[in-house]
């Protein structure tokens, strides 16, 4: 089993920039695919990035070219540095891992989730 801690949240400006940081506990942090959602109130959890042991990065394409997912294993953390935010980027951020190192895009094919980090850019 493994244990997840996001902490990084909070309240910035639009332009600005946050880091969020997922502590995980437990086995396998290793060999796992970590990877970042976000929901938005009165929307569905949707995908952010993710990456897997062997550094292979995907983005969601909202987000491509504004965050950098990465992780430390000697630390197991991953990391998800968030640059020029927009009030869309508002939300719940969670991070989530999974077993198998295929870097897959729904949440359903998670396997562990943390309780979530808020969020919100004021314009």
């Amino acid at each position: 089993q493994v244990q997840l801690v996001e902490s990084g949240g909070g309240l910035v400006q639009a332009g600005a920039s946050l880091r969020l940081s997922c502590a995980a506990s437990g086995r396998t942090f290793s060999s796992s695919t970590m990877g970042w959602f976000r929901q938005a109130p009165g929307k569905e959890r949707v995908f952010v990035a993710a990456i897997n042991l062997s550094m292979r990065i995907y983005y969601a394409d909202s987000v491509k070219g504004r965050f950098t997912i990465s992780r430390d294993n000697a630390k197991n953390t991953v990391y998800l540095q968030m640059n020029s935010l927009s009030p869309e980027d508002t939300a719940l951020y969670y991070c989530a891992g999974r077993r198998s190192i295929a870097i897959v895009t729904s949440s359903a094919d998670y396997d562990y989730w943390g309780q979530g980090t808020q969020v919100t850019v004021s314009s």
